[in-house]
């Protein structure tokens, strides 16, 4: 089943995301190469792709696992958690409906 992690940010996230980045995309990478990855990014702090030194309020990752609690393992286990990047991580299944 699908599951989606929902992280937000502490303020003035992005130094600390630049830091954890490379080992965060790694486990991400991972997924995807087991084909479980929906879907992964940041959420802009501004209106534009590129937000630049307004960084990100937050990250959404829908990807495959086998419970909720497998899923909560994972996104517990996140660089960006570790690095004190985000405040608050929500794990909640997810039904792919469309496309």
């Amino acid at each position: 089943m699908y599951y989606a992690i929902i992280s937000e940010d502490v303020d003035n996230s992005l130094p600390l995301r630049q830091t954890a980045r490379p080992a965060h995309i790694e486990r991400l990478q991972a997924l995807k190469a087991e084909g479980r990855l929906l879907v992964a990014g940041p959420h802009p702090a501004l209106d534009t792709p590129e937000p630049g030194e307004a960084g990100f309020t937050g990250s959404l990752v829908i990807a495959e696992f086998d419970s909720l609690e497998a899923a909560q393992h994972w996104a517990d286990a996140d660089p960006y958690v570790d690095a004190g990047v985000y405040q608050k991580v929500t794990v909640k299944p997810f039904k792919a409906v469309l496309p």
